[in-house]
C-alpha cells in the first residue's frame, strides 16, 4: 500500500483502496454504460489566449484558458503530463464561488503550448516561464495573482514565488506533493510510465482508460482533461500496441471464460480497426524527464516554508507530509486541509471541494469576497 500512495507525482497515481476501484475489477452492472464522449475546453472557459514571450532563440508561444474579468487572478498550473484543461471543471466551480479571474497556462513543453527548447524542463526554467508569461499579460503593473500549482505545477508554483517572479503575488497554494513522498516515488516512476498504455485507438478510448483505471476519477473532468494529455500520432506504428479494452475492468457480469473468449474476439476485430483509425499517443514522454525530477522536488518543502506570503497546502492524504512540513503546519506557517477519498489529482477528482478550501482561504485572508449568488 505505501508504494501505491507514493507511486505518482508527476502523473495521477493508480488508485488506492476505497476509491473508484477497490479491487482488481470494476463491475459496473448490466447493460449500465457510460458517456466518454469529450467535451469542449468553452464549456468551462471564457476564452484562449496563445501568448508570445520573446526569448534568445526566438518566440515561445504559451497557451492559456481565461475566464472572469474582476477580482485577483488565479494562475493555475498542472502536473506532468496534464495540461490547463486539468482544471476546467475546477476553474466553472471556482468562478460560481468568488470574484476571480482564471489563468490556467499549459506549461512548456505541454498541452498546446510551442516553445523552442521543449526539453529543457528545468524548475529554474519553467519559473521564469510563469514570470515571462505574467509580464506579457499584465505589463509592469500585474493584479493580485494567487499561483496555485498540482504535483509538478505545484513544485513550480513554489521556486516561482521563491524567485519572485510575480511582484504581486498575494498567496500560494499546492496541491498534493510535498518533497519527502515525491523523493521516495522517484524511483518507481520508469515502472509506472511503463505500465500505461502507449497508445489509444481513440480519444474516447484514452478516456475509458482514464476513468476506468482510476487515474481521473470524476469522468466529467476526464472528459475535457484527456485530450490536453494525449495527441493524434503523425504516423500510425505498423504493430501499434493500442489499448481499446481496459486491463482487468468489464462493465458488466460475466463468466470468466466467456469473458476471455469475447476479449479475444474483440481484440482481433479491434487489431483489424486499428489500421482504419487515428492512433492516440501521449503528448510528453514523461520518461525522458528524468533528469530534472530531482531538481523538482528536492528542497522543496525548506523553499516552501521559506515563501513570505500566506500559503495553501492541500493533500489527498495525511500521510504525505514530511518532517519539515509537519514542524512548520505545527509552527502555524501555513495552512493545510486534507481532502480524503481522492486520488492524486485531487482538483480533477473533487473539483467542488477543492474550490471551497480555496474560496474560504482567499476570502479569509481578505483576497476577495464572496459572490452574492454563492451566499444566496
Amino acid at each position: 500500500m505505501e508504494r501505491q500512495l507514493h507511486l505518482n507525482l508527476l502523473t495521477s497515481r493508480p488508485p488506492m483502496a476505497g476509491g473508484l476501484q477497490s479491487s482488481s475489477k470494476m463491475k459496473m452492472g448490466p447493460g449500465r454504460k457510460r458517456d466518454f464522449t469529450p467535451l469542449s475546453w468553452s464549456q468551462y472557459f471564457e476564452t484562449i489566449e496563445d501568448v508570445e514571450v520573446e526569448n534568445e532563440n526566438g518566440k515561445d508561444i504559451f497557451r492559456a484558458y481565461c475566464s472572469g474579468a474582476h477580482g485577483p487572478v488565479l494562475l493555475l498550473l498542472h502536473g506532468g503530463g496534464h495540461s490547463a484543461l486539468s482544471w476546467a471543471v475546477f476553474t466553472a466551480v471556482i468562478c460560481s464561488r468568488i470574484n476571480c479571474r482564471v489563468v490556467a497556462m499549459d506549461l512548456r513543453a505541454h498541452g498546446d503550448t510551442k516553445v523552442k527548447n521543449p526539453d529543457d524542463l528545468s524548475a529554474d526554467t519553467m519559473a521564469k516561464d510563469i514570470g515571462k508569461v505574467v509580464e506579457v499579460l499584465y505589463g509592469d503593473n500585474p493584479p493580485p495573482i494567487m499561483i496555485i500549482g498540482h504535483s509538478m505545477g505545484g513544485a513550480i508554483a513554489v521556486h516561482t514565488a521563491a524567485a519572485n517572479h510575480i511582484p504581486s503575488l498575494l498567496g500560494l497554494c499546492v496541491i498534493d506533493v510535498v518533497e519527502g513522498t515525491a523523493m521516495d516515488a522517484l524511483n518507481s516512476m520508469q515502472n509506472f510510465l511503463r505500465s500505461r498504455p502507449k497508445t489509444f485507438k481513440s480519444l474516447e478510448n484514452a478516456i475509458e482508460w482514464s476513468v476506468k483505471s482510476g487515474q481521473i476519477r470524476n469522468i466529467e473532468s476526464a472528459r475535457v482533461s484527456m485530450g490536453g494529455q494525449v495527441k493524434k500520432c503523425e504516423e500510425p506504428p505498423s504493430s501499434p500496441a493500442v489499448s481499446n479494452s481496459i486491463d482487468g475492468i468489464i462493465e458488466e457480469e460475466e463468466d470468466e471464460e466467456v469473458e476471455e473468449e469475447s476479449n479475444k474476439k474483440r481484440m482481433k476485430e479491434d487489431d483489424q480497426e486499428v489500421k482504419k483509425e487515428s492512433i492516440f499517443t501521449w503528448r510528453v514522454e514523461l520518461s525522458k524527464t528524468e533528469k530534472y525530477w530531482e531538481g523538482w522536488f528536492r528542497g522543496l518543502s525548506a523553499l516552501f516554508l521559506t515563501c513570505p506570503m500566506p500559503k495553501l497546502l492541500l493533500l489527498a492524504g495525511v500521510d504525505r507530509l514530511d518532517k519539515d512540513l509537519t514542524i512548520g503546519q505545527m509552527q502555524g506557517k501555513f495552512q493545510m486541509q486534507v481532502l480524503p477519498q481522492c486520488g492524486h489529482a485531487v482538483h480533477e477528482d473533487a473539483p467542488e471541494k477543492v474550490a471551497d478550501a480555496l474560496a474560504t482561504f482567499m476570502v479569509r485572508h481578505k483576497f476577495t469576497e464572496f459572490k452574492e449568488a454563492y451566499l444566496c
